[in-house]
C-alpha cells in the first residue's frame, strides 16, 4: 500500500459546521413540527397552571429554559460514565440540583416572583419535557448538540405557554404584562363605552380552550394527523 494511499485512509472528515442544516433542525423542529406541547402533549400542566399573566409565564419560561438546556449540557458530559441501571437517578439528581438553583435565585432577587411561583417552579423536576430529552437524546449525543436540542424543546415549550398567557391575561384581566389595555382603549372613546374581561380566561378552562385552539391551528397548517 503507497503512502498516499494510507494518508487518504487516515484522512479526518471536515468538522460538522456550528450551525450545520442538520443542527438547526434541533432548535427549529420543536417550534412547530415536533413541539413538545401541541405534537407531544408534554408539559401541559404547567401550561395551564401558570399562563394567567404574562410576568410569572414568562419566569417560567426561562427557567424551564436554563433547566433543559444546562441538564442536557450535564448528562451528555456525563453520558459515558453513567452506569445504565442508575441513569435515571442521575439526571433527577442532576435536574433537581439545577431547579434548586433556579428557586434559590428567584427568592434571593425576586422574592414576591417566587412566592407566586415556587410550588411550579419545583415541578420543573417533574416535567416531562426535561427528562424526555435527557432519555432521548442527551444520553446518546455530544453536549453541542444536547445544548441545542434542548434549547429547541425548551424555547417551542415556551412560546405556546406565553401566547396562552397573553391571550389569557388580555382577555381575562383587560391587560398584558400589567398594562391596562382595555381601560387604555375604553378612555379613548370616552366614559361610557367600557370592555368588559372575560372570566372564564383566568380558570384553567380558558387555558384549555386557547390551547386547543392552538393546536388546531399548528395542525390544520402542518397537516399532522394522530396515529
Amino acid at each position: 500500500m503507497s503512502a498516499e494511499t494510507v494518508e487518504k485512509a487516515i484522512e479526518k472528515k471536515p468538522a460538522e459546521a456550528l450551525l450545520s442544516k442538520r443542527r438547526k433542525k434541533l432548535v427549529s423542529d420543536p417550534l412547530v413540527d415536533d413541539n413538545p406541547i401541541t405534537i407531544q402533549v408534554l408539559g401541559i400542566c404547567s401550561a395551564l397552571a401558570v399562563t394567567t399573566q404574562m410576568k410569572p409565564t414568562l419566569v417560567m419560561a426561562i427557567s424551564v429554559i436554563f433547566v433543559v438546556v444546562m441538564s442536557n449540557l450535564v448528562i451528555s458530559l456525563m453520558r459515558n460514565t453513567i452506569p445504565s441501571r442508575v441513569r435515571i437517578i442521575v439526571q433527577l439528581a442532576v435536574v433537581a440540583t439545577l431547579v434548586t438553583l433556579v428557586s434559590e435565585v428567584l427568592r434571593a432577587f425576586a422574592y414576591d416572583m417566587y412566592k407566586e411561583l415556587s410550588v411550579f417552579i419545583g415541578l420543573i423536576i417533574t416535567n416531562c419535557i426535561v427528562m424526555g430529552r435527557l432519555e432521548a437524546f442527551a444520553l446518546g449525543n455530544k453536549p453541542y448538540d444536547s445544548v441545542l436540542d434542548g434549547f429547541g424543546s425548551a424555547l417551542g415549550y415556551s412560546w405556546i405557554i406565553l401566547t396562552v398567557a397573553f391571550f389569557r391575561e388580555l382577555f381575562g384581566s383587560g391587560s398584558v404584562f400589567g398594562l391596562p389595555i382595555y381601560d387604555t382603549i375604553s378612555g379613548l372613546f370616552g366614559p361610557d363605552f367600557k370592555l368588559a374581561t372575560n372570566g372564564l380566561m383566568v380558570s384553567p378552562v380558558g387555558a384549555f380552550v386557547i390551547l386547543g385552539l392552538i393546536i388546531w391551528v399548528q395542525r390544520t397548517k402542518t397537516g399532522y394527523v394522530e396515529h
